[in-house]
C-alpha cells in the first residue's frame, strides 16, 4: 500500500468543486465551500451560470496565492504518511484478513481547494483538502483507504455492478457507515485527530445519532464486526441495512436538507 501525494492543478480542483454545486445538490454538500471561502457568499444566490463563473474566478485567485503552500504540503503529508504506514498496514491486514502491504501501491492523493474530499475507486484516486495538517491529512486519508480495501473484499464476495460502489447505492451507503467500527482499532484511531465526533468525526455526522431497533447504529455495526470474520460481517451488516433501508434513507434526507 502506498499513497502518492500530488498537486493536480487548478482545472482538476475546479471540476471536482463544481460537481457539488449543482442546483439539486443538498446544502450538506454545497454549503461547506461557502464556509471555507466566505468571500464567495455574495455569489451563492446568483443564477447558476453566474454563480459558477464567480466561484471559478475567485478560486483561481486563491489557487495562485496558495500554489506554493500546496506543493509544500504534498511533501509534508507524504512524510507523515510514511511514519504512520506500518501501523496502518498492520491494522488493515487484520481488519480485512489479507496482506495490505501488497495491495493498492498506486493510490493517487490529490490535494485540493475543495473542502469536500471525493474519491474514484476505479482510478485509485481520492482528494484531500489542502488546509489539513499532516496529521489531519492522514486521518482523513484513512477513511478513503478503508473504502478501497472494503470494496476489494466486497467485490470478491458479491457480483455487483460497478455503480454499486458509488452513491446512492446501498452497498456504498454501508461502506460509509462501517468506516467508524473499523477505525475503532487503536492503531487507526490514535493517528486520526478527527476520529471522535466532537473533533469532526470519521463518518458522516448523521450516522452518529442514527438509531435502529432502539440502538445506536454504529454500536450495532461494531458488535457485528467484532464477532465474526470480515466476509460474514459484510453479509450480516448488509442484510441488516436492507431491512432498515427506508428508515435509514429518510434519516439521511432530513439531515442533509437541514444542513446550512
Amino acid at each position: 500500500m502506498e499513497l502518492h501525494f500530488q498537486n493536480p492543478g487548478f482545472d482538476y480542483m475546479l471540476e471536482q468543486i463544481l460537481a457539488f454545486q449543482d442546483e439539486d445538490a443538498s446544502p450538506f454538500w454545497s454549503a461547506p465551500l461557502y464556509r471555507f471561502y466566505p468571500q464567495l457568499e455574495p455569489a451563492r444566490t446568483l443564477p447558476r451560470p453566474a454563480r459558477l463563473e464567480a466561484i471559478a474566478r475567485e478560486l483561481r485567485s486563491v489557487y495562485a496565492a496558495q500554489e506554493q503552500t500546496i506543493h509544500e504540503k504534498t511533501r509534508a503529508y507524504a512524510a507523515h504518511w510514511q511514519r504512520c504506514k506500518p501501523q496502518v498496514t498492520a491494522a488493515l491486514s487484520d481488519a480485512f484478513s489479507l496482506d495490505a502491504a501488497g495491495l493498492f501501491n498506486d493510490l493517487q492523493v490529490c490535494l485540493s481547494l475543495n473542502p469536500i474530499e471525493p474519491r474514484c475507486l476505479r482510478e485509485h484516486r481520492f482528494d484531500l483538502f489542502y488546509l489539513n495538517s499532516p496529521q489531519g491529512a492522514v486521518g482523513a486519508a484513512l477513511h478513503e483507504i478503508i473504502h478501497f480495501f472494503y470494496f476489494y473484499v466486497w467485490n470478491g464476495l458479491f457480483d455487483d455492478p460497478p455503480d454499486a460502489c458509488e452513491a446512492p447505492a446501498l452497498p456504498w451507503l454501508l461502506s460509509e457507515m462501517v468506516v467508524e467500527p473499523i477505525m475503532r482499532d487503536e492503531r487507526l484511531r490514535s493517528i486520526n485527530p478527527y476520529f471522535e465526533r466532537e473533533n469532526g468525526g470519521c463518518v458522516y455526522p448523521y450516522f452518529y445519532d442514527m438509531t435502529l431497533d432502539g440502538r445506536p447504529l454504529l454500536d450495532t455495526l461494531y458488535e457485528m464486526y467484532r464477532a465474526q470474520p470480515i466476509d460474514a460481517f459484510m453479509r450480516e451488516s448488509y442484510a441488516f441495512l436492507q431491512a432498515h433501508e427506508d428508515a435509514v434513507r429518510a434519516h439521511i434526507r432530513r439531515a442533509e436538507q437541514a444542513a446550512t
